[in-house]
């Protein structure tokens, strides 16, 4: 194994101790912290609801990352949504790989290689990186955005490396319906 620096910007603020990548507050916890406090409010709330929670939450905060990404960098389409899986790559979250991406028809299929959730958690025969999905619809509507596109989008986790016979997440982004809007 090949240990590398970080390859994000990390700047921390001598008087405050507060962390900032590309001019965004940060927090730095072990994985196991993160995750044990993932799982404990699972089994408080159930997976299907906190998902749902979390589905909200993680849309939200990736259509804010890549507005104030695709402004500080210059960049916009589906650069910005590529430098958004690289930065999650670079977090620690996993290795993301864009599969497809449409941003006409609002597309993308997005595969995820050694997640920390699998790391962590094992084969525990459950989609287990179901907090990735709103990230990744609130990026693509973002950028849609963007666009001028009025066309929104919906993701969903397919497959999970936690479940038997697979080795990846694989995660759809799809056009919402009418009927789901």
């Amino acid at each position: 194994m090949t240990k590398l620096a970080p390859a994000l910007p990390i700047e921390v603020d001598s008087e405050t101790g507060v962390w900032t990548t590309d001019a965004l507050p940060m927090l730095y916890v072990p994985r196991h912290f993160f995750i044990n406090n993932h799982v404990a409010v699972e089994e408080v709330l159930g997976a299907e609801k906190y998902a749902e929670i979390l589905y909200h939450a993680g849309y939200k905060s990736a259509w804010h990352w890549c507005e104030k990404e695709a402004e500080l960098h210059d960049i916009s389409g589906e650069a910005v949504f590529e430098h958004y899986m690289t930065r999650l790559s670079q977090r620690g979250w996993g290795l993301f790989i864009t599969e497809q991406i449409d941003l006409d028809t609002g597309t993308a299929q997005v595969r995820l290689e050694h997640s920390a959730f699998v790391y962590q958690l094992g084969k525990t025969g459950n989609k287990e990186e179901y907090m990735f999905t709103g990230w990744f619809a609130g990026a693509m509507d973002q950028i849609l955005a963007a666009r001028g596109s009025s066309l929104r989008t919906v993701a969903e986790q397919t497959q999970s490396a936690a479940e038997p016979g697979c080795d990846v997440g694989i995660f759809a982004v799809q056009p919402l319906t009418d009927a789901a809007r």
